[in-house]
């Protein structure tokens, strides 16, 4: 199958300032991320950028890279905009890789965007994976979610979800045996169709409270299938001790 891989990558982080250009092994972190999405299954890798210095240091490694609009709310709204600088078909494959993981299984990758093929009636495709420690379901930088038997999604929370209510009662937070409970991989695969749409479509309550964009989709109606993987993703890279942590691999690596 054929799809194209998009990095959006923004220089703006108020935690790690120029995330993208941060040095890891000798090349920038959004660099490495390229690399990693190209060893997918994807016939194209472009990196959606708003700064120049990013726009400059991909196209220097051999990749593609476009700019973008710098007023681009999320970075779903800056894929719909590569949708139309590329002029992708309708029917165009797209998988969203965020810019800051450099460690991206690019079977993940693959996974996405094999299953929105197959399910025409999803308008995106993400991952998910068991989770199997009760300090990941309470912690609400780790976003859950709960489907249904046919693997479409039914809701994302930050909040521990689905709630064992009978193990829970003594109010001590532990993971219930057989609870299915999955922790959200933030990967997606729309149709180019659905991109050009999705600016236009009106942000609900339940994004805005959750600050989760993929809950728009659902709230106005639109199904996200979900594939479960019993393969870990590799953490991005938020902090500094992320940072440290990802240097360190890739200099055991090198």
């Amino acid at each position: 199958m054929s799809f194209v891989a998009v990095i959006p990558a923004r220089a703006a982080s108020t935690r790690l300032p120029d995330k993208p250009l941060l040095d890891i092994g000798g090349k920038p972190m959004v660099v490495r991320t390229a690399e990693q999405a190209a060893r997918s299954g994807a016939s194209q890798v472009v990196v959606a950028t708003d700064d120049e210095r990013v726009l400059a240091a991909v196209r220097r490694h051999g990749f593609d890279a476009l700019m973008t609009r710098g007023d681009h709310p999320t970075g779903t709204d800056r894929l719909a905009e590569v949708v139309q600088q590329l002029s992708l078909a309708p029917d165009t494959i797209v998988v969203n890789v965020q810019g800051d993981e450099p460690l991206i299984d690019p079977h993940h990758i693959d996974d996405v965007a094999k299953l929105l093929q197959r399910e025409p009636g999803a308008a995106i495709a993400t991952c998910a994976t068991p989770i199997t420690d009760a300090a990941v379901l309470f912690n609400p930088n780790a976003v859950k979610v709960v489907c249904s038997d046919a693997k479409l999604a039914l809701y994302f929370s930050r909040a521990p979800i689905p709630w064992a209510r009978d193990a829970l009662a003594d109010g001590k937070p532990k993971l219930a045996d057989g609870l299915p409970a999955l922790h959200h991989i933030g990967l997606y695969a729309y149709r180019a169709r659905f991109l050009s749409l999705f600016p236009t479509l009106k942000p609900g309550a339940l994004e805005r409270f959750e600050s989760l964009e993929q809950l728009r989709a659902l709230e106005n109606g639109y199904s996200i299938a979900v594939h479960v993987t019993t393969s870990h993703p590799a953490a991005g890279v938020d902090t500094q001790e992320d940072l440290a942590r990802i240097r360190e691999v890739f200099a055991n690596r090198l």
